[in-house]
């Protein structure tokens, strides 16, 4: 008789299987994964957003909209990242998102002083 070694082609059949499905329970949570780290990025930014207003506030004595925070330097948001600020001396409000997030919250706001609800101000909301 011959000694064959070697894997019968059933044993083989069953392996692949076996690696799709486990590819296909691993896939949807690895892009729910990408979507929480994009969504941390944006509350990343606005958390600098609003050190880079208290700075701007000691240098100009009046808050910055996020266009004058990040021609000042102080400031730079994150790729895939877009955002809007608007400001008066006594408060603002900024607000980012990340349109290639595909499920869940894709921006997040902060108030911070004038037009802040009290329960709100200076609290990241996300939407």
């Amino acid at each position: 008789m011959f000694n064959r070694k070697g894997f019968t082609l059933i044993e083989l059949l069953i392996v692949v299987v076996i690696i799709g499905i486990l590819a296909a329970i691993a896939i949807p949570k690895f892009a729910a994964t990408k979507d929480k780290a994009k969504l941390a990025s944006i509350q990343t930014d606005l958390r600098n957003v609003i050190t880079a207003e208290e700075a701007y506030f000691a240098d100009f004595a009046t808050y910055g909209d996020l266009a004058a925070l990040i021609t000042a330097g102080l400031i730079s948001v994150s790729s895939g990242n877009t955002g809007s600020g608007a400001a008066v001396a006594s408060g603002y409000t900024a607000t980012l998102s990340n349109s290639s997030i595909t499920a869940g919250k894709k921006s997040c706001t902060v108030q911070v002083g004038a037009g802040a609800a009290s329960t709100l101000d200076g609290k990241l909301v996300c939407t």
